[in-house]
């Protein structure tokens, strides 16, 4: 997963993941998702497609897209529709995967300072609190 970071900032002289998105060619668009949902990848018709919430705050926003650019890059070929319709799969771990993706994505190039503590790093880097636990 860390190869993979680094070789998209590399590539793209950012960790934006709107940046990255784009360039790899995955359209994204805003729509509301109703309560419970904050984004939704899919492919239809071989296009790549990042859907978030249009009533999320700006670093809600900005974790969603990385979160589920990591479902892109971690999990092709996986829809988790699918997943949770047809199969024995446990959903949960590419979740907390695609998670760890995006919490690792958002703070590359950034590390705690003797002084910080990890929510201040996180805070810098617009990375939710909620997602403390991902960053390990």
């Amino acid at each position: 997963m860390d190869k993979m970071i680094v070789k998209l900032i590399r590539k793209f002289k950012t960790n934006d993941p709107f940046t990255i998105a784009q360039g790899i060619g995955i359209h994204i668009r805003y729509a509301d998702l109703g309560e419970g949902t904050r984004g939704l990848y899919f492919k239809k018709l071989r296009r790549r497609f990042i859907v978030i919430h249009d009533k999320l705050p700006e670093d809600w926003c900005r974790f969603v897209c990385a979160h589920e650019l990591g479902h892109d890059r971690l999990h092709p070929g996986f829809n988790r529709f699918w997943l949770d319709e047809q199969s024995f799969f446990n959903a949960g771990k590419y979740e907390r995967q695609a998670n760890k993706f995006a919490v690792r994505l958002l703070t590359s190039g950034d590390s705690p300072a003797a002084s910080d503590t990890l929510a201040e790093l996180l805070m810098r880097n617009g990375v939710p609190a909620e997602m403390e636990k991902f960053y390990f």
